[in-house]
């Protein structure tokens, strides 16, 4: 049985790591792939890199490599990537299974304001005066309107990026480069050496990035929380490793 997984996330490892653990690497043919933009992970199956373009797309590359069955473990706003894979999947009859972790829940003490999308969000941050963007990538549109708030009311803006930011930042802009996990003390050192007024965050859900959820319940600043986007249904939804590595089991005792 051929399996690919669309991985880039810890999630992602830890369901190759599990799968090892169990022997069933010894008994599937597993293909591993991440976008490689922060680092490319040494597991214990094949790894490609640089997304499916340079292979003619995923539906070309499933039809090439006949695969049994795509895991989806990407991003929770992996919108583009998830969409493609349901799509590709359908169209070779393979079954697509998505593995996402659940979304992190406000807890007492916390301040949210939940949005569903970023200009909305950011229009709601001009009275503030330094933003701690915790979001990923942000594209050139909402940078540039984030500048154009520092022109206009001085605020400041710190944005923390595992990888390079692949837009232009102006220069009252400064970047973080840093990799999760984090702590909580670490967390709120940021916040405060910054006097960081309003944590702005994607509801991405797990552990490696939620200190800073606790750092700022702590000093009670208040989160800009984005929602996460609507996907199309997959075939199969998992919110735990286990469950995924069971299934995969389960349908390789029926191959």
């Amino acid at each position: 049985m051929r399996v690919l997984i669309l991985g880039g996330t810890s999630d992602a490892r830890k369901v190759v790591k599990a799968l090892d653990q169990r022997g069933l690497l010894d008994r599937i043919t597993l293909t591993y792939s991440v976008a490689g933009l922060v680092r490319v992970p040494e597991l214990a199956c094949e790894v490609i890199s640089g997304g499916f373009s340079q292979h003619g797309g995923l539906l070309h590359y499933l039809q090439e490599h006949s695969f049994d069955l795509v895991l989806d473990i990407t991003h929770p706003f992996a919108l583009q990537m998830s969409t493609t894979a349901v799509d590709a999947c359908a169209e070779k009859g393979i079954p697509c299974w998505r593995f996402h972790r659940p979304v992190w829940q406000a807890k007492e003490g916390d301040n949210w304001r939940l949005f569903d999308d970023w200009s909305a969000l950011l229009a709601a941050t001009e009275a503030y005066q330094s933003l701690f963007l915790t979001a990923g990538q942000i594209g050139q549109e909402l940078i540039d309107q984030l500048a154009q708030q520092t022109l206009k009311t001085g605020q400041r803006q710190v944005l923390r990026t595992a990888a390079p930011p692949q837009v232009d930042l102006p220069a009252s802009m400064k970047w973080l480069k840093a990799i999760g996990p984090f702590n909580q003390a670490d967390e709120k050192n940021i916040l405060e050496s910054y006097k960081i007024d309003l944590l702005i965050s994607k509801n991405s859900g797990g552990s490696a990035t939620e200190a800073k959820l606790w750092a700022a319940r702590e000093l009670g600043i208040p989160v800009f929380m984005l929602q996460r986007p609507v996907l199309p249904d997959a075939d199969l939804l998992m919110h735990s490793v286990e469950d995924m590595v069971d299934a995969v089991s389960n349908l390789r005792a029926e191959k």
